[in-house]
């Protein structure tokens, strides 16, 4: 009997400035917003505006997509090509819907009004704590014979910044995955791809570039319901400690804790391992990959079968 298998991830994404997730501004300063964690401020990005960032990269892929942004608003504004439908659309099938006008609810005749998310993500959190860095941008005084003028004169932009990568989990029932009879294998596997290419996140009014692809990758494959580990476990130096309760005895990876045959790593984690600790993975069972764009393809096609 075949056992439906269960996706968990943890990403950690490349170092660099960040200003990609802002909060409500005070007078001209640009705030980003953080938590607290162990005494300090940490920079956030939330779940929605990543969930947001893959839409749009499914639908670069030629995806059935319902949604899409609407860029020209005078707020955020979202259009919809007709009433929810995870049969006929990716995004409804994959991230979920709510319809709240029962007007629409009534004329659409019997269709489901809400649906839960396959994807699951929680919020990316810095691994390096917010230290007061800002940087400051001068507008200037649109002048001249211009048609238009924001001011009426120029303005001192105060904007904060973090030099950070992030880490974030993420989670797939894959028995829900390909519960549609035609097109979800194949919908989640573009999904786990564009995980792999993920950019364009909370893009600071598309001004700023920010890859939340993953620089590194640990992902367990398991018909388990919950992860098993720390899905923030990524340290500041890029070690994931966690892999050290794999362990082999006797030729097994499997002693009651962390069965290695389970553990998908890749990217820099990998690439910079040393020697002994590869080895000990690979007896172990662990799936090691330098690329982890190929460990996410490997997985796609291990779990939901190759085109």
């Amino acid at each position: 009997m075949n056992v439906p298998k269960n996706v968990f991830a943890t990403v950690l994404t490349q170092t660099a400035p960040s200003s990609n997730y802002r909060g409500e501004s005070e007078e001209n300063r640009t705030v980003i917003q953080k938590i607290s964690k162990d005494g300090g401020e940490y920079a956030v990005v939330s779940p929605e505006s990543m969930r947001n960032a893959l839409r749009e990269q499914l639908a670069t892929y030629g995806l059935p997509m319902n949604r899409r942004r609407l860029h020209n608003e005078d707020q955020l504004a979202v259009e919809f090509r007709g009433f929810p439908d995870a049969e006929l659309y990716a995004d409804d099938f994959l991230f979920g819907f709510m319809v709240a006008d029962q007007k629409a609810v009534k004329a659409a005749k019997g269709k489901p009004a809400k649906r839960d998310s396959l994807l699951r993500m929680n919020m990316a959190v810095a691994t390096t704590p917010y230290r007061f860095d800002a940087t400051f941008h001068q507008s200037p005084l649109n002048a001249g014979e211009s048609p238009w003028k924001n001011s009426s004169s120029s303005a001192l932009l105060h904007r904060e910044v973090s030099h950070t990568s992030y880490q974030f989990p993420f989670a797939l029932a894959l028995h829900d995955c390909a519960s549609h009879e035609k097109q979800g294998s194949t919908w989640t596997k573009a999904l786990l791809r564009a995980v792999g290419e993920l950019s364009n996140v909370a893009g600071n009014h598309a001004r700023s570039y920010f890859e939340m692809a993953p620089r590194s990758l640990v992902l367990r494959l398991t018909p388990n319901l919950v992860a098993g580990f720390d899905t923030y476990g990524f340290r500041l130096d890029g070690r994931f400690p966690e892999l050290s309760r794999i362990k082999n005895i006797n030729g097994k990876g499997d002693l009651g804790d962390l069965p290695g045959e389970e553990f998908w790593v890749g990217g820099e984690i990998v690439r910079s391992m040393p020697e002994a600790e590869r080895k000990r993975l690979v007896e172990c069972g662990v799936h090691l990959f330098e690329n982890p764009q190929r460990l996410l393809a490997e997985v796609s096609d291990s779990a939901l079968g190759a085109n």
